[in-house]
């Protein structure tokens, strides 16, 4: 498979998305990096530029610090790494609480700052009216329900959610009340697997399982826990590398290169050429 969509080929759409529904699941990670989208892009339908950015990049306790201008500095690498998946940016913490106004002027910056197709916007019940006036004016929305990491602070840490009968029925209510306002998808994240294949049954846009179920009609991480960056990681997530043990092993052999003197070696330094009468010096590779 080439690494770059051929400039003909259009890049996935929200139409698209919606209309994979109980079709082939969608292939949905995080992406950060300008790097990091390009080699991921040719295996993923969607690319989230995640407010999770603010844990795996910046060393963030959790989401809630991350700030608009942040996701729209990572919203443009991922936009130049990426040609064929759809990009979607997090509206993080505080971008959409307030007037409707505010929150469709801070989604409109994001899609003409990023170039990005969409954004995804927790779908907390004070916010489901916001959605509304945003899909209304143009800007596509995914939706995120069940367990919402800009709620940490009130729901006093990272949970699942869903396992009693008065948590299943908030966690529906978000889900209708999403799909009401407009969502073209739907993130179901933490949630007792049995919601998360109720939830599917009744959604009529997609859902993308992170901690739910397979019967989700796509599914996503964050790409760094898939790929072992990180000591730990939650249970729902499968690593599919040992990152984090590939990179201690390569920075180990290069300090142990440098303290023994073996880099640089032949090859990898420059040397001056000899230069004739009135030429130009010349800095050249050696060998």
């Amino acid at each position: 498979m080439s690494a770059h969509a051929s400039p003909a080929e259009s890049r996935i759409s929200v139409r698209d998305i919606r209309l994979r529904k109980g079709q082939d699941p969608l292939i949905c990670l995080t992406a950060y990096t300008a790097p990091m989208a390009r080699l991921m892009d040719p295996f993923c339908d969607i690319l989230l530029v995640g407010d999770s950015v603010g844990m795996v990049v910046h060393g963030l306790p959790s989401t809630v610090g991350v700030t608009l201008d942040m996701m729209i500095l990572h919203g443009q690498a991922v936009m130049r790494g990426s040609r064929r998946a759809l990009v979607v940016v997090d509206m993080p913490f505080g971008s959409c609480e307030g007037a409707p106004e505010v929150a469709f002027a801070n989604a409109v910056r994001v899609l003409q700052e990023t170039g990005a197709q969409a954004v995804k916007i927790e779908s907390a019940p004070a916010v489901i009216a916001n959605i509304r006036y945003l899909v209304e004016r143009g800007v596509p929305v995914m939706g995120h329900v069940g367990l919402r990491p800009q709620a940490v602070l009130v729901e006093g840490g990272f949970r699942a959610r869903g396992r009693e009968a008065e948590e299943r029925r908030q966690v529906l209510g978000e889900m209708q009340g999403a799909v009401e306002a407009g969502v073209f998808a739907l993130v179901i994240e933490g949630v007792a697997e049995s919601l998360a294949t109720e939830l599917t049954a009744q959604c009529p846009v997609p859902t993308i399982g992170i901690g739910a179920s397979a019967a989700c009609d796509g599914q996503i991480m964050v790409t760094e826990d898939m790929l072992g960056l990180f000591e730990s990681s939650p249970r729902f997530v499968r690593r599919y590398g040992d990152l984090r043990g590939l990179v201690a092993s390569a920075v180990e052999r290069y300090a142990n290169d440098v303290s023994a003197r073996r880099f640089p070696g032949h090859g990898e330094t420059y040397f001056s050429t000899r230069r004739k009468a009135g030429a130009p010096h010349v800095d050249v590779p050696a060998g």
